[in-house]
């Protein structure tokens, strides 16, 4: 997993900003993005934007041959114009989203004693359908163990109990958060 330094943590806000900035005004990714240093690493992804205290887009990418710097254009892009839950963002929102870059550890099988809450995410796969949360999503919505593994299922497509059954497959994983709040409520300090 990457740990990135304060200098990275800003790179790669940065980037991700500039990639959404992009989409928002071409319709596609950046093509040119930097591909030395932390950049030139592999991890899988997720870019996450929101409008305020309301999500406005969160696509990623789990496990690529892709560097660094060719997931984040492309996870921003794909955030800002392809969130099937969420029209386009439009340029003229750009500066006002809130960017939340989280970086993923390789997946890892896990049994569901084993999920922490605040810790893992979860990756469901069963029968071709796939869900994932990132671990954050669990604390936001407080959710407990036994829920979180439910959402997970939904998100796949799958039954509520699907994690019960042995056919089904866990992952968990660990992210490193790197965000910037320009949009911050006075009432969420």
């Amino acid at each position: 997993m990457l740990f990135p330094s304060d200098e990275e943590r800003r790179a790669i806000l940065e980037l991700a900003r500039q990639g959404v900035r992009h989409a928002a005004l071409h319709g596609r990714p950046l093509n040119i993005f930097p591909q030395t240093g932390i950049f030139a690493e592999r991890s899988g992804l997720f870019v996450s934007l929101h409008a305020g205290r309301k999500l406005r887009g969160c696509i990623g990418i789990i496990e690529s041959p892709a560097t660094l710097g060719e997931n984040l254009v492309q996870s921003a892009a794909d955030a800002a114009l392809r969130d099937p839950r969420f029209s386009p963002v439009r340029l003229d929102e750009v500066d006002g989203l809130d960017i939340e870059v989280s970086l993923l550890s390789p997946m890892q099988p896990i049994r569901p004693e084993e999920v922490q809450i605040g810790r893992h995410g979860l990756l469901v796969e069963r029968h071709g359908r796939r869900g994932l949360l990132l671990p954050q999503v669990a604390t936001e919505h407080r959710l407990s163990r036994e829920q979180f593994l439910a959402e997970t299922c939904i998100k796949a497509g799958l039954q509520r109990e699907a994690w019960r059954e042995p056919e089904t497959r866990i992952h968990g994983f660990e992210c490193v958060i790197v965000a910037e709040y320009r949009t911050q409520n006075e009432d969420s300090e």
